[in-house]
């Protein structure tokens, strides 16, 4: 049994050792995978796609009629943070902010822009639009702050939340990232290269060389019958003689064809 063990485990690494050294063999074929789909990866993030741009304007959540002391009017605050959540990316507050704007575009589109958070165990809501014009993303988070307070002291009967941030316009990119974009198509050009060949290496069988007759069939090689010089002429001189026919028949082949014209 441990035999068998030991000779299966040997297999193994003869495998692993030859399917090694096929990358090895093939290392030009994986080095042009991987730099050919880097800057394929990298040409394509810096000239087709469109850069987008954030800008978070900043509300805090805390009624005028509470007391920082009370445990009851804290817990109340964290609760109305938790409601304004959903009240400031709703419809009603995002159409206002189109109208306001005049923008191009529906809620739908615009909803998919604003990214509303809850910094924990905060009172803070963070409100981020992403845009492909950095002034335009300001705009919009501003305004968004604007109407949804509006919008909470008229329509929910409470002290509207302050707004303590307006956006800024960075002009820093947020995406995509070139780095990340370029690494990642280098990765998969490397991967599909190790792919094939691992796979070629395992299917393909045939025994060209005296190395793989002991590498695949196991087998030591204990001699190597060379061939002729009478062998070799009359192998090239089979080629020439077939290849002479080959171009015969196609020649006779055009003439009928004329002829028949």
């Amino acid at each position: 049994m441990n035999e068998q063990l030991k000779d299966t485990a040997d297999e193994y690494s003869i495998d692993l050792i030859a399917l090694m050294m096929a990358l090895l063999r093939h290392w030009k074929i994986i080095i042009f995978a991987t730099v050919t789909l880097a800057a394929g990866a990298f040409a394509y993030t810096k000239y087709m796609i469109t850069p987008m741009y954030a800008s978070m304007a900043r509300l805090y959540v805390l009624s005028k009629s509470t007391s920082l002391t009370s445990l009851a009017d804290i817990q109340l605050g964290s609760s109305l943070t938790n409601d304004y959540l959903i009240v400031v990316s709703s419809r009603p507050v995002l159409d206002q902010v189109i109208a306001d704007l005049r923008l191009n575009e529906n809620y739908k589109t615009l909803y998919e822009k604003v990214k509303v958070s809850n910094p924990s165990n905060t009172r803070y809501l963070d409100i981020t639009v992403t845009d492909a014009n950095p002034e335009r993303a300001k705009a919009i988070a501003d305004d968004i702050a604007d109407v949804s307070a509006r919008f909470i002291s008229e329509k929910m009967d409470q002290d509207p939340p302050s707004v303590i941030q307006y956006g800024y316009t960075d002009n820093d990119k947020v995406s995509p990232s070139i780095l990340r974009n370029t690494l990642t198509g280098g990765f998969v050009g490397a991967f599909i290269a190790v792919a094939i060949v691992v796979i070629f290496s395992l299917v393909y069988n045939t025994i060209d060389t005296p190395e793989d007759i002991e590498n695949k069939l196991g087998l030591k090689l204990i001699a190597q019958i060379p061939m002729e010089r009478d062998e070799k002429e009359s192998h090239s001189s089979k080629k020439r003689s077939a290849s002479k026919k080959g171009e015969k028949s196609g020649n006779t082949v055009r003439k009928g064809r004329k002829a028949s014209k």
